[in-house]
């Protein structure tokens, strides 16, 4: 499935060079040791109010992988958390309809009300999922680098995506699901992309259906990138 531009026409999307993608280990190492000189401006961010946030990881990724957002959001005021559902490997983790990662959220949304997601990558993907089946218990999404505006075969991780997931990207249900997820969301939807990632083509992580903020940030690493955390925090406090 190729994107599709505003006139309906099909506009091909290639992955990432090969340049950017041998440059996402030195680019999230770089970001990493420089990652102090942002504390003042992280510090300064909006406070929050106490509302529900679950985080959901990328492919293969566990909480661990959340763990600078999470604590960065709960100093700010949030009631962060994780999933609680282990590595992410895709319908394996969530269940063929995400009913395991809905009666999460339910579970949340029971105790504290309708929940904001935030999913970095293929966990991006799921929240629009969720999204679309129970819009009922979600506040708002918000996706990081997650590739739901176009075709899996535009990143270079496809081949890990079907080895992890034991799903292939042309079977007919998997289309039609990534269908469903890239449709306009009934809440309110953000995206964080960036043109420079080098495993995932930029141009399929936003649409025009949802508010779109570009960043300059390898893959790796993306969730726990100052700019990327700021634009969480500004998007929060917006709402």
């Amino acid at each position: 499935m190729d994107a599709v531009s505003g006139d309906g026409d099909a506009v091909a999307v290639a992955a990432p060079s090969k340049a950017l993608w041998a440059a996402e280990v030195p680019r999230a190492a770089w970001m990493a040791a420089t990652w102090w000189r942002h504390r003042a401006a992280l510090d300064a961010a909006p406070r929050g109010d106490g509302r529900p946030v679950l985080l959901l990881p990328g492919l293969f990724n566990s909480d661990r992988s959340n763990a600078v957002m999470r604590r960065y959001l709960v100093r700010l005021g949030y009631r962060a958390e994780g999933w609680g559902l282990g590595r992410n490997l895709g319908a394996k983790t969530v269940g063929g309809d995400a009913e395991r990662l809905i009666a999460r959220v339910e579970q949340v949304a029971r105790m504290h009300g309708p929940v904001t997601l935030i999913g970095v990558s293929l966990g991006g993907i799921m929240a629009r999922l969720v999204a679309h089946e129970r819009p009922d218990l979600v506040r708002e999404v918000v996706t990081v680098s997650s590739p739901f505006a176009g075709s899996g075969r535009a990143t270079n991780v496809w081949r890990a995506f079907e080895l992890f997931t034991g799903e292939r990207l042309d079977d007919p249900a998997v289309v039609a699901r990534s269908v469903r997820i890239a449709g306009p969301l009934p809440v309110p939807a953000t995206a964080i992309w960036s043109r420079s990632d080098g495993l995932v083509a930029g141009t399929i992580c936003r649409d025009d259906a949802c508010r779109a903020i570009e960043v300059r940030s390898s893959h790796l690493g993306v969730q726990m990138r100052p700019e990327v955390l700021l634009a969480i925090a500004e998007v929060l406090a917006e709402r």
